[in-house]
């Protein structure tokens, strides 16, 4: 049956409507292209060729093709930054993850005032970097800290926290916790995202609270703490302000977290080459973690859509 003109005119209608949305689209998108274009890829390319050069600023790059990286193996001092960093995400990213689970789950309760006190565990994120830095100075100063006049008020010894090498990176690790705002809320969104139905079957077979999380709550929000392990293990392994305000990579190195011994090769010594291949290292570093975490994340990550783990 030959198409009838009303329905060929409906079609190119439509088909014209689609190529206007398209070009639209194209256009909304072109900013975004542009600035990832610009900003993140272009500085990415930029950076790779200079870690294949000696490049001192001021200077003119020369090329010495892998001698940057070759000269990684042998600096003592990128293995000290590159193990005060793993030693300080293996501490920051499990902690940070079982307070903010842990006062998630206390904010997910129905109780009187439960704004207030989300708004109140929330605010120490609002505070910008920088104050947030000189804020835990003084509370780590051993003189007049607020720590240690805590500890002496309770007859207990006082210490030197960030000032001593064997506390340092620990104290930075508490340190961590008192932004954990942003994990808590993803958290929270995904605990109110979990079945009723389901704390319903656990209670009806005679569950108890830790039955109901054990076989409930934490399998249902695997993928959640899975996506805030990912982010905390990228966000740990660029930590840098705590080290530029407050230590400087000391006492003796022990706080010279990688990205402040990158900030030190390019703008204290001048030499770009050698930060750009620190840079370019640190990005393998990053990819090789996460690639391991989405590998072994189908053997206790379980998705309800997928029906399996």
């Amino acid at each position: 049956m030959p198409a009838q003109p009303g329905r060929r005119l409906s079609g190119r209608r439509l088909s014209g409507q689609r190529r206007m949305e398209r070009r639209w689209g194209v256009l909304m998108a072109v900013p975004a292209i542009l600035g990832f274009a610009i900003f993140t890829a272009g500085p990415m390319v930029a950076s790779f060729a200079f870690s294949l050069t000696d490049w001192q600023i001021g200077g003119t790059p020369s090329f010495v093709g892998t001698d940057n990286y070759v000269a990684l193996a042998a600096d003592e001092l990128f293995w000290t930054s590159l193990t005060v960093t793993t030693y300080y995400t293996l501490g920051a990213v499990p902690l940070g993850l079982i307070v903010a689970f842990a006062v998630a789950l206390l904010l997910n309760q129905r109780v009187r005032g439960l704004s207030l006190w989300r708004t109140v565990f929330y605010l120490p994120t609002l505070v910008p970097a920088i104050a947030n830095v000189v804020l835990w100075i003084w509370i780590f100063n051993p003189d007049f800290g607020l720590l240690n006049s805590l500890l002496r008020e309770a007859g207990l010894p006082a210490g030197q926290w960030i000032y001593d090498e064997g506390t340092a990176i620990p104290s930075l690790v508490v340190m961590s916790t008192w932004g954990f705002g942003n994990t808590m809320v993803i958290f929270l969104a995904g605990l109110q995202g979990v079945p009723r139905h389901l704390y319903e079957a656990v209670s009806i077979d005679g569950g108890g609270p830790l039955r109901r999380f054990w076989h409930v709550t934490l399998p249902m929000m695997t993928p959640t703490i899975f996506y805030n392990l990912v982010v905390g293990v990228v966000g740990t392994f660029q930590v840098f302000n705590q080290a530029y305000v407050m230590t400087e990579g000391g006492p003796d190195h022990s706080t010279l977290f990688y990205v402040y011994y990158l900030f030190r090769k390019a703008f204290i010594e001048s030499e770009m080459g050698y930060a750009s291949a620190l840079a370019w290292v640190l990005f393998m570093i990053i990819m090789v973690l996460t690639f391991l975490m989405f590998h072994n994340a189908r053997r206790w990550v379980y998705y309800e859509m997928a029906g399996a783990r």
